[in-house]
């Protein structure tokens, strides 16, 4: 078992690695995730947006909103909805898993 997996978590980074101003950038076997925090919650989308070739973890985020930096759509981190144009396809969300100071997903397990 690799060791960054817990059962059927995959480990994306440590829960200092994200601030509320800073989302963080995890690249597992090829496919980008975005982790953002807002308030005490984390939030873990797909880094590209669904709309051009931005990455949304370098994106602002704005209460639950993250906005593209390519050209400036934005979406629900919590639901991956896209919020204002020219976003129209929703991203895809997983669920975190907070452990031992970690942020961990279920890679299968996208919810959008």
């Amino acid at each position: 078992m690799d060791m960054n997996e817990i059962g059927t978590l995959t480990k994306l980074c440590n829960t200092a690695d994200v601030s509320k101003d800073l989302p963080f950038r995890a690249e597992i076997d090829g496919f980008a995730y975005a982790i953002f925090q807002a308030g005490d919650q984390y939030y873990v989308t797909a880094d590209l947006c669904s709309h051009g070739p931005g990455q949304l973890s370098d994106g602002f985020l704005e209460g639950c909103e993250v906005e593209c930096p390519f050209h400036q759509g934005r979406f629900d981190v919590r639901t991956g909805a896209p919020t204002a144009p020219p976003c129209e396809i929703p991203i895809m969300v997983w669920t975190p898993v907070i452990r031992d100071e970690a942020v961990f997903i279920d890679v299968a397990a996208p919810r959008a």
